[in-house]
């Protein structure tokens, strides 16, 4: 990957991990070059339980 490739990557690394609170980002690789990014946001709820 050159350079402008990777500033790419890393531009849309730098907007997912800014809007996340929970969860995970995947980067999908082949052929040495990342094909896709993938972000999985997890909501927690809080019970309304009383403990």
């Amino acid at each position: 990957m050159g350079t402008s490739e990777w500033q790419v990557v890393a531009e849309h690394l730098k907007r997912m991990l800014e809007s996340i609170k929970f969860g995970s980002i995947t980067l999908v690789v082949q052929d040495g070059k990342v094909i896709q990014i993938e972000k999985s946001e997890k909501v927690r709820l809080q019970s309304n339980k009383t403990r």
